[in-house]
């Protein structure tokens, strides 16, 4: 249920915002929702503020901040000036697949040829959705920022798991939220304007959005799900967040469903089988091992 809730969140975010930015500048977009997110839910969590511990955590919550606030959502805007929504999209969604790489490197998840050809099919699942955005001039820059892009938010996860031991999770992301988002309005302060926010319903609705489901909560049910199982599986699940967000942008913004849309649909679905699957001896296997 909190993996269906999380795809349908960001897959909504993905039009919601598309309606809102013609109406803000990015980056102050960006940094607003991230900063009002974790001010709000810093303002639920204010009785267990003894839970921050700031001198001792200081540090992992400013890396986070910087990896999955500033870097991801900062990174993210700026390449979308460079490239074509779908390609730089593909890009994103790479991230999957790093991080199940990282997964197994750093926090010794078991890697399979299997979870690899899971990964790579749901990977190319989503070039195939995309295919009808793309267009023949591709900038170096942009390509560049889009795999910086999902580098940073796989490594964010990574560190975010890595760490989940020692800070509280929810502050964690209020934190994150706060700092990064605030770095963010700083920097589109030097090269943007606020005087350039037109306060209308659509941009005040995804203001909202983006405030209470699309960061915060929603980065809360991601990290409790890496935390208490294995990324990469996790990971293969976040390939629906495209095909989701071009459903409804089918059907709010009368934007067109192909067949190139069913056929990634598929490919989606076969690797997410893929990388969760576990033959009944195999998983027999496991739960004897762990209940020895």
């Amino acid at each position: 249920m909190l993996l269906l809730f999380l795809i349908f969140v960001w897959g909504a975010s993905w039009p919601i915002y598309k309606l809102a930015l013609p109406y803000t500048p990015p980056i102050l977009f960006a940094g607003m929702r991230a900063t009002i997110g974790g001010l709000l839910l810093a303002i639920i969590l204010f009785n267990n503020r003894e839970k921050i511990k700031w001198r001792e955590n200081w540090r992992f919550y400013c890396i986070s901040a910087l990896l999955n606030t500033t870097l991801f959502f900062g990174i993210q805007t700026v390449g979308l000036n460079y490239l074509p929504g779908g390609l730089f999209s593909i890009l994103v969604y790479f991230q999957p697949v790093l991080l199940g790489l990282f997964a197994w490197i750093w926090l010794g998840e078991f890697m399979t040829p299997a979870k690899i050809i899971g990964l790579f099919i749901g990977f190319i699942g989503i070039v195939i959705v995309s295919l009808d955005g793309l267009t023949f001039h591709v900038s170096v820059i942009g390509v560049i920022l889009g795999l910086l892009t999902a580098l940073f938010w796989a490594l964010g996860v990574i560190y975010v798991k890595r760490v989940s031991h020692m800070v509280n999770a929810f502050w964690m992301v209020s934190m994150q939220c706060m700092i990064g988002g605030f770095v963010l309005i700083i920097f589109g302060g030097f090269f943007e304007d606020f005087s350039d926010i037109v306060w209308n319903i659509k941009y005040v609705g995804a203001l909202i959005y983006g405030s209470i489901l699309g960061i915060p909560l929603a980065q809360i049910v991601y990290y409790k799900l890496i935390k208490e199982g294995e990324a990469s599986k996790v990971g293969s699940f976040t390939f629906m967040v495209p095909i989701i967000a071009v459903i409804l942008g089918a059907v709010f913004l009368d934007e067109p469903i192909t067949y190139l849309l069913l056929i990634g649909l598929v490919m989606v679905g076969i690797s997410i089988f893929i990388v969760n699957y576990r033959s009944k001896k195999k998983l027999l296997d496991y739960r004897s091992v762990e209940n020895s």
